[in-house]
C-alpha cells in the first residue's frame, strides 16, 4: 500500500508540471478557435535546438562512458522498435474496418521515436532531480530505425502476397474458355470485381538501405546525431553550458504549446478513420512504455542501468514519431492512409505519451527508488 500511495502522489504531482501545463494550454487555445499561431519555421527551429542540445549532452557522456554499459539498453531499444510494429500488425490490423497496410503504418509510426517527447521527458527528469546516463538519449536511433524498417518490410510483404493472390486468380480465369461472368477468356472479372486485363506487375524485393537512409536523413534524427557527433569528437562544453542549457526549458515550453494546438487540430482527421484507431492510440503508448520499462528494469538489475535511463527507454517507446516518421512512411508505404497513422499519433498518441506516459513512468521509477 505504501508503494501504491507513493506512486499515486508522485503521478498526480507530475500532472501539475509546467511542461504539461503548456501542452494542455495549447489544446485549450485551439479548442476555443483562437487565432494564435506559431510559424512552422519557428517550430522546426525549436525542435532542432532541443535535439542538438540532447545530442551534445549525449555525445559528451559517451566520450567518457563505458560503451559496454550501453549494449543491453541499446539491444532492448532495437527489440522494442521491432516488437511494437508486430504488436500493431496482430492487434490493430485485426479490428473491424481497419486496413492492414494502414495498421502497419500506424504501428510503424508508434514504434518510431518522437524527438520532442524525448526532450520533454529529459526535462522533467532534470526538474525532478532524477539522474540518468546522458548517453541514454542516444537510444533514439536504435528504436526509431528498426521500427520504420520493420513496418515498411511487413507492408511490402503483405501487399506482395495480396498481389500474388490476385494474379493467381487471374491466371486461373485466363485458362477458362468463358469466365463465370460470361466474358471471353482473359477478360473476366476477378473475385475483387476488377477486370482481369488490368494486370499488376510483379513485386520487387524490398531494399533495406534506402529506408535506413531516409530515416537517417530525417531532420529530427539528423539533429540528434549531429549533436552526438559534435559532443563526441569536439569539446563543446563551453557553448553547451552558456547557450544550449539555459534555453532548453523555455524552448520546450513553446514546443509543448505548439504540440497541444496541433493535437486538437488533428482530432478532425482522426474522426475520419474511426474509433478503433483512437482506442489503439490511447492504449498503445502506455502498453509499449510498460514493456520497455520492464526491459529497462532487467538492464537495471543486470548492468546497473539507472532508474532515469529506464524512464527514458519507456518514454521513447511510448512516443510516436512526429517529424521524421511520417515522410518516411509516406514514401515507404504509399498505399497507407496518412490520416490514419498521423491522426492517431498527433491527436491521441502524443498527448497520451506526454500527459500520462511521462508522469506515469517517472512516478513509477520514483516509487521504486523510494522502496528499494
Amino acid at each position: 500500500m505504501d508503494f501504491l500511495s507513493d506512486f499515486l502522489t508522485l503521478f498526480l504531482g507530475k500532472l501539475q508540471s509546467p511542461t504539461l501545463g503548456f501542452l494542455i494550454g495549447g489544446m485549450v487555445v485551439a479548442a476555443v478557435n483562437s487565432r494564435l499561431q506559431i510559424p512552422d519555421a519557428i517550430y522546426k527551429f525549436i525542435v532542432f535546438m532541443l535535439l542538438i542540445k540532447v545530442g551534445l549532452s549525449g555525445g559528451i557522456a559517451i566520450r567518457n562512458a563505458n560503451l559496454v554499459d550501453m549494449l543491453l539498453p541499446a539491444l532492448f531499444a532495437v527489440v522494442m522498435g521491432i516488437l511494437i510494429v508486430f504488436i500493431g500488425r496482430y492487434t490493430l490490423a485485426k479490428l473491424p474496418n481497419v486496413k492492414t497496410v494502414d495498421a502497419i503504418a500506424t504501428a510503424g509510426l508508434f514504434g518510431a521515436v518522437s524527438g520532442s517527447t524525448l526532450a520533454a521527458g529529459l526535462t522533467v527528469l532534470e526538474t525532478e532531480g532524477i539522474k540518468y546516463e546522458a548517453w541514454a538519449a542516444a537510444l533514439y536511433p536504435f528504436m526509431d530505425i528498426p521500427a520504420l524498417v520493420t513496418a515498411i518490410v511487413l507492408a511490402s510483404i503483405y501487399t506482395k502476397k495480396q498481389r500474388d493472390k490476385y494474379l493467381s486468380k487471374e491466371e486461373y480465369l485466363s485458362k477458362q474458355t468463358v469466365t463465370a461472368g460470361g466474358y471471353p477468356r482473359g477478360q473476366g472479372i476477378t473475385a475483387g470485381g476488377y477486370p482481369s486485363e488490368q494486370r499488376v506487375p510483379g513485386g520487387e524485393p524490398v531494399k533495406i538501405w534506402p529506408i535506413i537512409q531516409e530515416s537517417l536523413q530525417g531532420s529530427a534524427l539528423s539533429a540528434l546525431l549531429l549533436g552526438i557527433a559534435l559532443g563526441l569528437l569536439t569539446q563543446p562544453e563551453s557553448v553547451f553550458e552558456s547557450f544550449y542549457e539555459p534555453l532548453f526549458r523555455g524552448l520546450l515550453s513553446i514546443l509543448m504549446l505548439v504540440m497541444g494546438m496541433e493535437a486538437t487540430a488533428r482530432l478532425g482527421e482522426l474522426r475520419k478513420v474511426g474509433q478503433w484507431y483512437a482506442l489503439y492510440a490511447l492504449v498503445a503508448p502506455l502498453l509499449h512504455g510498460f514493456i520497455a520499462f520492464g526491459l529497462g528494469m532487467i538492464a537495471h538489475y543486470t548492468t546497473g542501468f539507472s532508474f532515469g535511463g529506464v524512464v527514458i527507454l519507456a518514454v521513447i517507446a511510448a512516443s510516436s514519431s512526429d517529424i521524421s516518421g511520417p515522410p518516411t512512411l509516406r514514401a515507404g508505404i504509399p498505399s497507407a492512409n496518412p490520416s490514419a497513422y498521423i491522426g492517431s499519433s498527433t491527436a491521441v498518441g502524443t498527448p497520451v505519451a506526454l500527459a500520462l506516459g511521462i508522469p506515469l513512468f517517472i512516478g513509477l521509477a520514483q516509487a521504486l527508488m523510494n522502496n528499494s
